[in-house]
């Protein structure tokens, strides 16, 4: 039986002034219409054919995103405020452009305040100043890569010292984009301003480039990390090609998720192997990796792989280090593997010659490619809609293809990881050829 989730969204009140937006009441055929609460989204779209009727309850059903007629706050008297943390991402810039552009704009709100590197901006020992938000700041930001506001990881932990910065600024609305230790610290933030019972709304951005997040569909920056991704395969693929026994070794980012990996390998079909954190595999033996890659190099001369950084971490040493944020620093599976793939054939006296490319920097830098732009404004727009009608702790995501809003709840209650036994995964197993399982037990 699936599980029924609890997707009401807090509220600051009763909405009581009327939107500035010019949108249709009714069923007009040529303008754009307000969004009521009576419209909602299924969350399990999949059905058995032996159980066709279904009934719901209004909270397991998800918000539809978008403006409505009646509005929380007075855009006049508004302070909204916008944070960027956690590691860099294709497309943050934009967002920060369109929830500006919308604010200012569509509602008439002219106190938008930029929170400098992350979390740490609101704290006062840091002394980090504020940047005012206008039109004219953020014109032409979404040609950039990176953050304007610049970002930084660990802060978010000071729950309370950063609510006492948000009173002290007298900020109606803050913004967070960031992933899941962002997000988890924006729940913390929602429960301390609810425990002060202030009224200031909290709503997420879903910033992560592993696509790793908890009921998000697709986070932005992906589809951007992807195209560079597949250029870096597309180099050492060519590398690979053309030497005598070949190996093109790419490392992509993908700390538990391997997404990057497998949607990299659909979108260049020149990929051999796609290791990823979900997917146990072996070095040696009959059906280890190395086994397979010196079968491949004997009847092709060449062979390309495409790890994820998160993956085989159980043949690596753990670095007992962990970041600002808490995340453990993960060993170098990609030099790992340039290394022990070398040992391998010189052991066997056979010559190879890898090619070993880390472009993950280099993507997480890059702006964002125009469906992520598209996206990022269509994220930015609806959060400034939720903000203002009131809502608080919940994040503007994509499912089924709809904007909704989602409880942070539940969002950092799990990770989206690659199932090992979707259509995803076989499709990447099928055209890569590789086998299935590259291990020397059966599970």
């Amino acid at each position: 039986m699936t599980q029924a989730y609890n997707f009401s969204i807090d509220r600051l009140g009763k909405c009581s002034v009327p939107s500035p937006i010019n949108l249709s009441k009714t069923q007009d055929q040529c303008m754009a219409k307000f969004v009521t609460d009576e419209l909602s989204v299924i969350y399990n779209v999949k059905i058995k054919s032996d159980n066709l009727t279904r009934s719901y309850n209004k909270e397991n059903l998800l918000e539809m995103a978008g403006p409505r007629e009646m509005i929380y706050f007075d855009p006049l008297k508004l302070h909204a405020a916008i944070v960027t943390c956690g590691g860099l991402c294709p497309g943050i810039n934009d967002v920060i452009r369109s929830i500006v552009m919308c604010l200012w704009h569509h509602y008439g709100v002219r106190r938008i305040s930029g929170i400098e590197f992350g979390y740490r901006g609101f704290l006062p020992e840091f002394r980090f100043p504020v940047v005012d938000l206008t039109p004219e700041k953020v014109v032409n930001i979404h040609k950039m890569g990176g953050t304007i506001l610049g970002t930084s990881r660990g802060g978010g932990e000071q729950t309370a010292e950063i609510v006492d910065t948000l009173e002290r600024m007298n900020l109606n609305v803050v913004f967070i984009i960031g992933g899941d230790g962002t997000q988890k610290g924006a729940l913390a933030i929602t429960k301390e301003v609810k425990k002060r019972n202030l009224k200031i709304s909290v709503i997420g951005i879903p910033k992560t480039i592993d696509n790793d997040l908890g009921f998000v569909q697709k986070s932005f920056g992906f589809e951007t990390a992807v195209s560079a991704a597949v250029s870096a395969v597309s180099g050492a693929h060519t590398e690979a090609h053309d030497s005598i026994n070949g190996i093109g070794l790419v490392k992509v980012m993908g700390r538990e998720s391997g997404f990057i990996a497998a949607h990299t390998a659909l979108a260049m079909n020149d990929v051999n192997y796609v290791l990823i954190p979900e997917v146990p595999f072996d070095l040696e033996g009959a059906n280890g990796l190395l086994r397979h890659l010196q079968h491949r190099l004997r009847i092709r001369n060449h062979a390309m792989i495409l790890v994820a950084e998160g993956a085989g971490q159980n043949h690596l040493q753990e670095t007992g280090l962990k970041d600002v944020s808490g995340n453990k620093t993960l060993a170098d599976i990609g030099l790992f593997l340039k290394t022990t793939i070398s040992e391998f054939f010189k052991s066997k006296k056979t010559e190879v010659n890898i090619k070993y490319i880390d472009p993950s920097y280099i993507i997480r830098s890059a702006h964002a490619n125009p469906s992520d732009s598209i996206f990022c404004a269509r994220l930015g727009n609806n959060a400034v809609h939720a903000a203002l009608s009131g809502r608080t702790g919940a994040m503007i995501s994509l499912i089924n293809n709809q904007y909704v809003h989602v409880p942070l709840e539940l969002v950092v209650s799990k990770r989206n990881k690659v199932d090992p036994e979707s259509s995803l995964w076989r499709d990447v197993v099928s055209l890569t050829g590789q086998p299935a399982l590259m291990t020397n037990k059966r599970f």
